[in-house]
């Protein structure tokens, strides 16, 4: 573009920028065009809580904000940004959406006013993260279980059952996100684990057998206990 000269160069200069797409708002078709990042408008970037106390000056946040901003800077270590988007991007009752192929996690701006809503999420959007990293890096588009079932309380196996009763193939991912938005630290202590110079993950959390094999399959892991 920048060798077109003269009045072609003005044509274009004169050009608006194109409109973001029109789609349903609260419909899949919104979310997929925001996780495209084709629609852009009403999606701010966050780093710590001081960026969402200046989404909702009214609130506080005292009571989250240091395990928040933990979760926070572990996703920005290992490469993953952080946005509260408009409601218009979500289904109706859809809170968060991590995205495993732009590693970007969106929180839903109609519900992250409540402190403890904003924790849960975020530990249940940012376990789901801790599962891509399982699967072998950040950077492929894979997720895996890092419990075994048996080790997942049954409270969240009747919790996930119902939630994802027409989404049943999420079941046992959900289930441990459901866990980890519920424990203090358990999502930025698996966050931790992954990207690490010293070990990788799979050497913190011992992979479930069909974990072991994808790994063992795709050159991530040897096999082996270290």
């Amino acid at each position: 573009m920048k060798s077109i000269i003269g009045a072609l160069a003005a044509t274009i200069l004169s050009v608006p920028a194109l409109a973001q797409p029109e789609v349903q708002p609260k419909s899949y078709d919104a979310m997929g065009c925001m996780l495209l990042q084709e629609c852009t408008e009403g999606i701010s970037e966050i780093s710590s809580i001081d960026d969402v106390k200046k989404i909702y000056p009214q609130e506080k946040f005292g009571n989250v904000s240091a395990e928040f901003n933990s979760l926070l800077g572990e996703m920005r270590r290992i490469g993953i940004g952080v946005y509260v988007a408009d409601e218009m991007y979500f289904p109706i009752r859809n809170r968060g959406v991590y995205h495993t192929v732009s590693n970007k996690f969106y929180l839903n701006k109609k519900y992250m006013w409540d402190e403890k809503q904003l924790l849960e999420t975020t530990r249940h959007e940012g376990w789901h993260a801790s599962q891509d990293c399982m699967a072998g890096t950040i950077e492929n588009n894979s997720i895996a279980i890092i419990f075994n079932e048996e080790d997942v309380p049954k409270g969240y196996h009747i919790r996930a059952d119902i939630a994802y009763a027409f989404q049943k193939s999420a079941i046992p991912w959900e289930r441990e996100a459901i866990w980890a938005g519920d424990v203090h630290y358990m999502t930025v202590n698996a966050l931790r684990a992954c990207g690490r110079s010293d070990k990788d993950m799979w050497h913190i959390y011992q992979p479930t057998p069909m974990t072991g094999e994808w790994l063992i399959e795709n050159n991530f892991w040897d096999g082996k206990k270290k």
